[in-house]
């Protein structure tokens, strides 16, 4: 009997222990489930207030926008030029180097021009015995005019017959068609001395404008030929830039409207320019406009070369 009880109260023990341990389950259950449902209604504020932080985010590229380059391109001047020679010779004195400021006509080098020279000394002296071949044929003219007045008075007094008359007259004509020949002669003597003046001139190399010597490529004592590049000059402004821009801002920029540029060899440097001339039309291999602007106010450390960026707000 007492066996039979002690197995009914461990019975009873462990059941007792089942129910706790369910118990405690489903206390483990509520706990969870009342945690996902509170972190479920924390996200919910969190996404609520999600578009503003978008919109915040949205707005931080927008601004930045304003500083972005929307193109870049070449500054160049108006005036940039190789001076070639004009005709051939030997360099005999180079009076520019790189770098040197000059003014329009200033001499930058010079050719051998001794030949040439002689040529025009030939050419002045024939004119000058032209110019008195041309007196003397004018002198001899008054005197054939003359001698022809006093012919017609004589024939008036029946005192020389008349072929003596046509005669004087004849010989007076023919004077002046000599002094006619003699005037075309000293025009084609002066116009032969201008010529090789000219071609003096040719060999002296000169500057064709205000601006400075960007690069030299003749040495003395060098034998160049026709057309071969002796100075390379540039002027220093006004500077321009040249760009690009896609064909949807066609009809967007306007001549006269103004831009700013930098350039990364000026960092910290910003310069204001406006637009001067806009293609009317859309390049079709590239689906471009041109565009040109120049640089307004000083041009600090930019130089003609430099590669510039272009950023025109407006646009964005």
């Amino acid at each position: 009997m007492a066996v039979f009880e002690a197995v009914v109260v461990v019975r009873l023990v462990m059941r007792e222990g089942r129910m706790r341990a369910r118990l405690l389950l489903g206390f483990v259950l509520a706990v969870l489930a009342a945690a996902v449902l509170g972190g479920c209604s924390e996200t919910k504020p969190a996404e609520a207030g999600a578009p503003p932080s978008q919109t915040a985010a949205a707005a931080q590229p927008a601004a930045a926008k304003d500083d972005a380059v929307l193109a870049s391109g070449p500054l160049v001047v108006e005036n940039q030029v190789d001076v070639a020679a004009q005709r051939e010779g030997v360099v005999v004195h180079i009076m520019a180097e790189t770098g040197l400021r000059v003014k329009k006509n200033q001499l930058l080098a010079e050719l051998d021009a001794r030949q040439i020279s002689a040529d025009m000394e030939a050419a002045r002296a024939k004119t000058r015995s032209v110019e008195a071949d041309l007196k003397n044929w004018e002198a001899e003219t008054k005197v054939l005019e003359a001698d022809y007045q006093r012919a017609q008075k004589m024939w008036d007094a029946q005192l020389i017959t008349k072929e003596q008359l046509d005669h004087a007259r004849f010989k007076a004509e023919s004077n002046q068609w000599d002094v006619k020949r003699c005037q075309e002669l000293l025009d084609n003597a002066r116009l032969t001395e201008r010529s090789l003046e000219l071609e003096v001139e040719k060999t002296r190399i000169r500057a064709p404008f205000d601006g400075i010597v960007a690069r030299r490529y003749v040495r003395d004592g060098q034998n160049v030929a026709v057309g071969e590049r002796l100075f390379w000059v540039t002027a220093e402004g006004p500077l321009r830039v040249k760009f690009t821009l896609p064909e949807r801002y066609l009809g967007k920029v306007k001549k006269g409207e103004d831009l700013w540029l930098t350039s990364p060899g000026t960092e910290g440097e910003k310069h204001k320019a406006r637009i001067i001339r806009l293609s009317p039309v859309v390049d079709p291999s590239s689906g471009t406009i041109d565009v040109l602007a120049e640089v307004l106010g000083p041009p600090g450390e930019l130089h003609p070369g430099m590669t510039a960026d272009i950023h025109l707000a407006s646009l964005q």
